[in-house]
């Protein structure tokens, strides 16, 4: 046995794992998709493609990678082939690599209609199937002022925080392995917001409820007069907090 046989203790299989990993993710195209997929929805490839700015065919093979990769998950609808982030891991992943990357926004923007987006999305947007930006870091701490939600110790809900979901009508499956509460950190606050069961449960009653309604085809939301009125009488926010 030799020297460095004798003192190695590295795994290929979970070295060469994360070189493939970082393979996918080390292509613009590819990480500009996956941040597209953040909004939580399923796209098609020629949609991602007109967001990208790249042909079709590369679009496909770029696509094909990430889901061999296991970064993305697939499914077709007639002649239709729709793509989405493979589950709440890899947009935890991806949120937080760009979150590592955020200076970059610092960038000034450079038309009128990508500083209204750039503001639009830092007042709030979704964060794959949570809420995100200046409204997600609000309802964070509209939450953990009340004492629904506590930050001390990590993310995590009270009793009294589960009851306010229970009596708000927001259901909160428990039954998955996905944490209940979780931080996020959110790129544009450099704050954390909730995320995990508790996260996603609280955006996707919003939508359904008509609180926020998405704006355009980017991530942005913004809250609807009833969402000021709801989110107001629910947790005490006030409706400038929220705009």
């Amino acid at each position: 046995m030799t020297t460095r046989d004798a003192g190695s203790t590295r795994k290929p299989g979970r070295a060469s794992g994360l070189a493939a990993l970082a393979g996918l993710l080390a292509d613009e195209t590819r990480a500009g998709f996956l941040l597209a997929l953040l909004d939580g929805r399923a796209w098609t490839a020629g949609e991602l493609a007109r967001d990208a700015g790249v042909a079709a065919s590369t679009a496909s093979e770029h696509l094909g990678r990430l889901v061999a990769g296991g970064l993305l998950t697939e499914e077709r609808q007639g002649r239709h082939r729709y793509v989405r982030l493979a589950d709440a891991r890899v947009a935890q992943l991806v949120e937080e690599l760009a979150a590592q990357v955020a200076p970059s926004a610092d960038r000034l923007p450079r038309t009128l209609r990508e500083s209204g987006a750039r503001s639009a999305m830092a007042r709030g947007r979704t964060c794959y199937d949570h809420l995100a930006g200046r409204l997600g870091i609000a309802l964070t701490d509209a939450l953990t002022g009340r004492g629904l939600l506590r930050q001390d110790t990590g993310f995590a809900l009270t009793d009294a925080g589960l009851r306010w979901f229970a009596e708000a009508g927001i259901d909160l499956d428990r039954t998955g392995r996905r944490p209940l509460a979780r931080a996020c950190l959110d790129w544009t606050e450099r704050r954390p917001h909730l995320a995990g069961t508790a996260g996603a449960a609280l955006c996707r009653h919003a939508l359904d409820a008509r609180w926020c309604v998405r704006i355009g085809s980017e991530r942005a939301v913004r809250v609807t007069a009833e969402g000021e009125h709801h989110l107001g009488a629910l947790l005490g926010i006030e409706a400038s907090d929220l705009r």
